[in-house]
């Protein structure tokens, strides 16, 4: 049997590699469609609690807040329960709070929900990757960018679903109701299939101190959320206020970058077996850095759609493969090391958007992403010091 401490390749094909890996997708598919399906309606909430736009900023903190609290614990529940116990189990408290929110009626109903949909999403999150790692693993290739890619287009899907619903007048609470149990369904059909994993000892610590590697490659993956979060938050707004486009053009911005985000990732596991690990990563750097040189330098329609294409294709391999390179760490177990890092680079998806503002109001929205470049820049030269990444 194929365990987290051990990422032993597994004797048998039971459950098989093919319906280990189809599983493991479905799960980011899954959280992917939680998170969209709560996106996708939050000016809803934000009309029916009457919130102004600052209310809503701080009310929405309580989701990364839950996020980062959990995040010590989430590695050790996975080590000590398996992964596989508590993705499942993760993922129906996901669900159940998607749930929950569709039915807040109060402002700190709103915030406590927040808080424990957050808590629930990063269970998921270290979970799922750690279940990922354990098939990357006994394929011996990389594979992880393509269920990272599964929840990027659960995103799509998921706002689709939601624009569907809306059009033919179905409330908040029953869209989140549908969706619900839409997971349930799919949590069923293919839990069977998952990796099980034997249990660690009960004297497990539920932290555990990284080491020197795994901080390298959780700097990397600060600096590619710092560039992630700040493009999505920010996209739209550079285009708005620098490139200044016809009103309708505005988004295009936002809709180039992560359409190559999402397609690099279905496409970052080829590139990743034909040159390396390494050298992806270091090509994804450079493509973050000079995406936005362009669009800093030449901020005109064109080029700055362009600019914002290469930054997609930029950050849409650095985190599954950091990831990746964390799980197979052997400095501790999977769950632990996963937990470790994203612990790191999550504090680049909150500091970003924020230092983007920052400096925007102190000077100019161009010096923000010209400093977001050499954020990306950062992600190359670190890579090539990293030694967990081979």
């Amino acid at each position: 049997m194929i365990t987290e401490q051990t990422q032993a390749r597994p004797a048998a094909a039971s459950p098989s590699l093919r319906w280990a890996r189809i599983s493991v997708t479905a799960f980011f598919f899954m959280a992917g469609l939680c998170f969209s399906s709560w996106a996708s309606r939050i000016p809803n909430i934000k009309t029916l609690l009457h919130l102004n736009d600052a209310q809503l900023g701080n009310v929405l903190f309580a989701l990364p807040v839950g996020l980062m609290a959990s995040l010590p614990i989430s590695g050790w529940m996975v080590t000590r329960f398996g992964s596989k116990v508590m993705v499942i189990a993760g993922l129906i408290l996901y669900a159940a709070t998607l749930s929950m929110l569709g039915m807040v009626s109060t402002v700190l109903q709103l915030v406590i929900t927040l808080f424990v949909f957050g808590l629930a999403a990063n269970l998921v999150n270290i979970s799922v990757n750690t279940q990922a790692v354990l098939v990357e693993s006994s394929y011996g290739r990389s594979i992880m960018a393509s269920f990272h890619g599964a929840w990027s287009l659960a995103g799509f899907t998921g706002a689709a679903i939601a624009l569907g619903l809306i059009s033919i007048g179905i409330t908040l609470p029953v869209h989140f109701y549908i969706m619900t149990l839409l997971v349930f369904v799919l949590i069923v059909l293919f839990q069977k299939n998952l990796f099980a994993a034997s249990k660690a000892p009960a004297s497990q610590p539920v932290f555990v101190k990284p080491d020197k590697l795994l901080l390298q490659l959780g700097l990397i993956g600060f600096f590619g959320m710092a560039s992630e979060g700040a493009m999505f938050d920010w996209s739209g707004v550079y285009f708005q206020k620098i490139v200044q486009p016809p009103a309708v053009l505005v988004p295009l911005g936002f809709t180039a970058f992560m359409s190559t985000m999402a397609g690099g990732r279905f496409i970052g596991d080829y590139v990743t077996n034909r040159i390396g690990r390494k050298r992806t990563l270091q090509i994804s750097g450079i493509l973050i850095a000079s995406g936005l040189g362009i669009a800093v330098a030449f901020p005109s329609l064109v080029t700055a759609t362009i600019g914002f294409l290469l930054v997609g294709f930029g950050v849409s391999s650095v985190v599954p493969l950091v990831y990746a390179a964390a799980g197979r760490s052997g400095s501790m177990p999977a769950g632990m090391a996963l937990a470790a890092v994203s612990s790191v680079s999550f504090l680049g998806f909150l500091l970003g958007p924020p230092m983007i503002g920052w400096i925007a109001e102190t000077a100019n929205l161009k010096y923000s992403f010209a400093l977001i470049a050499v954020l990306g820049f950062c992600i190359t030269l670190l890579t090539s010091k990293a030694k967990l990444i081979g």
